[in-house]
């Protein structure tokens, strides 16, 4: 069992990641939620946090607030893709549980080091600013992560919020370039293979079918959010994000990818927040991340209703 702590900007496809990790204790050991504002600001990522432990039925696990902004950069929001509250679509309530005392960082240091080294994960689903806060602070975590696994950045398909650039890299390039000099072990689900694992009309239905609240919420949040992305791409379904990180700790048999070098880009205009990613090996470059290129759909989707079927 992997012990897990999420660091998030809900956002459907993070919801969704989260669910199916709660429906998934054999596999996972979610030790928190950590919330950082990407998606959305931070007070709605924080409130939608608590929203879904509630929802699984888990509001015994810890929910810390982090960075309200990322290093050095205006935050950049996504409401036209995730709605003003970030789970626009299904009407959840407020919760009733409260957000953890101390920052969502100072969290994450701490929770690392009162495990034994190596066996905690960071799964890191919108900009990586409470995580390089968390390395800078304590730089000692690198070595006793179990690993961090990511999803962000792009090679072959490129950029989702510039030509260049993937959204959760590009609100923070800073913070991420921090991430992947840190020397942990790095896994990178990024647009090459998300793209591909789209959430057609078929697969929707699938969760509406199994009956629960959680799957009626994945439901409405995955009706709402393909609005933009169908418009944007004209494919038969919007691509389903974050939740490729969750079958990645579960099922990596799922993905294929290799170790290669990536390197953040802070200061072109053009490129900024690239992830240039030296896939070829065409320089000499130390490999620090395993670079996902492809995954199995079917099975991906396949197994995400039937972790959501578990929740109540």
């Amino acid at each position: 069992m992997r012990k897990v702590i999420f660091d998030t900007d809900p956002g459907q496809d993070d919801a969704v990641a989260i669910l199916a990790a709660l429906g998934s204790p054999e596999e996972i050991e979610v030790l928190g939620l950590v919330a950082v504002a990407g998606n959305i600001p931070l007070h709605h990522t924080a409130n939608n946090a608590l929203r879904l432990v509630e929802l699984a039925g888990r509001a015994d696990i810890p929910v810390h607030a982090g960075a309200d902004r990322p290093f050095t950069r205006r935050l950049v929001t996504a409401e036209h893709v995730h709605g003003t509250t970030g789970l626009d679509g299904p009407n959840l309530p407020q919760p009733t549980t409260k957000l953890r005392e101390g920052h969502g960082a100072d969290f994450l240091i701490d929770t690392v080091r009162a495990h034994p080294a190596r066996s905690v994960t960071i799964a890191a689903l919108g900009p990586l600013t409470n995580v390089a806060l968390a390395l800078l602070k304590a730089p000692d975590i690198a070595e006793r992560l179990q690993g961090i696994v990511l999803m962000g950045g792009a090679y072959f398909e490129v950029g989702n919020i510039t030509p260049t650039a993937e959204f959760n890299i590009y609100v923070d390039p800073e913070a991420a370039a921090v991430v992947f000099a840190s020397g942990t072990d790095i896994t990178v689900l990024p647009l090459d293979v998300t793209h591909a694992m789209r959430a057609t009309p078929a697969r929707i239905d699938a969760f509406r079918r199994i009956g629960n609240k959680a799957g009626a919420a994945v439901t409405a949040m995955l009706t709402f959010s393909e609005t933009f992305d169908l418009k944007k791409y004209g494919w038969d379904g919007a691509p389903l994000h974050d939740p490729t990180v969750t079958a990645f700790l579960i099922r990596p048999e799922l993905f294929e990818g290799r170790r290669i070098n990536v390197e953040i880009e802070t200061s072109s205009s053009l490129t900024r927040g690239m992830t240039v990613a030296d896939y070829w090996g065409v320089t000499d470059r130390p490999k620090n991340a395993f670079f996902v290129r492809s995954g199995d759909a079917d099975g991906f989707f396949a197994l995400l209703a039937e972790r959501i079927a578990r929740l109540p």
